[in-house]
């Protein structure tokens, strides 16, 4: 049954979802908060058993040794579960805001890279590699969420700012959190994915460290990913810096200007890891194997238990 769960079903619930949000600026409804949550609930019991079921046929399909996150696909699908559970939650919380508009695009955007443009191969590692591969891929997804949390919240943030500073009218149906709760959400955003991006990099370094001592899937310190990455961790913790030594720097609409700064870094470190030539993750392989071409036929060794070849290019630092 798990496996008639496709992309499409949850997509299509939370893009379903999206509508009833822009429907708000539109006209007032008594039960279109119910049912567009409905539709979010949905979306996220499918999400999940869609994750669920890949998690399951990764490790069947690697005798034993997959793990979750165990494809590039399945690490976009995941993050996107992620932001779809956070935008639940918040519109739990404050039913009246519209979260929709500013979360449920980024939801979508990342399953649409997901689907059209990630490696949905999985990858298996020895047990020490597999564990510090969890640690690695987990902490750049919970920093890759934290940016995109902080993204929408500072696109908020300088939306009702606008408005506040040119005393516009409320614009009808739409209606945001405070200044002061979405500068707060960016401060923390800011401060969490500083730290879990720390941790991504220290867990990609003892990879590649373990790579390197067995003469196998060692990624260069030069490669574009671990550059850009490293790039953003410079950004996001420079913009911490200047929040604890200089105060106008986390008030207002700076804090919002460096969310979406902390973006492009993600966005470039995400397209790096797409479409760069770049041994991360051993991405130059696993590229190899899409469209038309044949994936080469495994050989005894590969199709031992204890076998592995490079895992997914699962964005930022070394895998």
């Amino acid at each position: 049954m798990l496996s008639k769960v496709t992309v499409l079903c949850f997509a299509a619930s939370y893009g379903v979802a999206l509508a009833l949000e822009l429907t708000r600026l539109l006209f007032r409804s008594g039960v279109r908060g119910a049912v567009m949550l409905g539709f979010t609930a949905a979306g996220l019991v499918a999400h999940t058993a869609f994750l669920f079921y890949q998690g399951v046929r990764f490790n069947e399909q690697l005798h034993g040794i997959g793990s979750p996150l165990s494809s590039t696909q399945h690490w976009y699908l995941t993050a996107a579960w992620v932001l779809a559970v956070v935008y639940l939650l918040l519109t739990f919380s404050y039913p009246k805001v519209q979260f929709g508009l500013f979360f449920l695009p980024l939801v979508l955007g990342l399953i649409g890279v997901a689907h059209h443009f990630a490696d949905p191969e999985p990858a298996a590692r020895a047990p020490d590699a597999r564990i510090w591969g969890l640690i690695h891929g987990g902490s750049i997804l919970l920093a890759t969420v934290s940016v995109l949390v902080g993204l929408a919240a500072g696109l908020m943030y300088l939306g009702q700012a606008r408005r506040l500073k040119h005393k516009l009218p409320p614009q009808r149906g739409l209606r945001l959190p405070s200044l002061e709760w979405l500068q707060e959400t960016n401060r923390r955003s800011l401060v969490v994915a500083m730290a879990t991006l720390a941790v991504g990099i220290v867990s990609g370094m003892i990879l590649n460290v373990i790579h390197h001592d067995r003469d196998k899937g060692f990624v260069p310190w030069t490669d574009p990913v671990i550059v850009v990455t490293v790039g953003l961790f410079g950004w996001l913790l420079l913009s911490s810096v200047l929040g604890l030594v200089y105060q106008p720097a986390r008030e207002g609409r700076k804090v919002a200007y460096f969310t979406v700064v902390s973006f492009a870094f993600l966005v470039a470190a995400l397209a790096v890891g797409l479409f760069m030539d770049t041994q991360h993750g051993g991405q130059r392989q696993n590229r190899a194997w899409r469209g038309d071409r044949p994936r080469p036929a495994a050989t005894p060794a590969d199709s031992q238990p204890g076998a592995t070849r490079p895992g997914p290019s699962v964005p930022g630092g070394a895998s």
